[in-house]
């Protein structure tokens, strides 16, 4: 099987695909960003990039903050719709039928719909070009408690989330093992 070269360009996928609040609770607005991610672990530090040219790019600039919502197959409509329409011109919380939760640390509000929503403090912009970067302090993660799993951790496999790739969103498959579980050790099994 041989590889063919492609010109420069982003082919980094599956990336997540999340809805990102913005704004307060009477002016807000919704973009959809697949560019996101995590940059450090302590503090916890994620980003977003957005075009200067979306209408969010200045709410959230002026603001310096914003909520990322984690997306499931039930709202990929929303996602993609709150992606294409632009919130100078509609209510997307209203037109997608989302409700707006007061979040605890910022003023934008919290998508309920969302299994997960991570709040997060601007702390640096980088011009990148066609993008900027927001690069932000995680200040609260805001877990939906149909997701926490009997030890009272997140149990991702029961919110069906989906990811982006090249133009198209997917659902994320079935776990395939843990992190070290290819150095892990068997355990002995004891016969009484």
């Amino acid at each position: 099987m041989a590889k063919v070269t492609w010109k420069p360009g982003t082919f980094i996928y599956p990336l997540p695909v999340i809805m990102v609040s913005c704004g307060t609770m009477e002016k807000s607005n919704i973009i959809t960003v697949a560019w996101t991610g995590i940059l450090n672990t302590n503090p916890a530090t994620v980003y977003i990039s957005v075009r200067p040219s979306r209408y969010s790019y200045n709410l959230i600039k002026e603001q310096k903050e914003f909520v990322i919502n984690l997306t499931t197959r039930n709202l990929v409509k929303a996602t993609d719709w709150c992606g294409v329409k632009t919130g100078e011109k509609v209510d997307k919380f209203k037109e997608m039928h989302l409700h707006k939760e007061k979040a605890k640390y910022v003023k934008c509000p919290m998508i309920k719909e969302s299994p997960v929503s991570i709040e997060c403090k601007v702390k640096q912009i980088k011009e990148l070009g066609s993008h900027h970067m927001f690069i932000a302090e995680v200040l609260a993660i805001n877990a939906d408690d149909a997701y926490i799993n009997e030890k009272g951790a997140f149990d991702i496999s029961k919110c069906d989330l989906i990811s982006y790739a090249n133009g198209h969103y997917y659902a994320l498959g079935k776990k395939l093992g843990k992190f070290g579980f290819s150095v892990q050790k068997k355990k002995k099994h004891f016969k009484h």
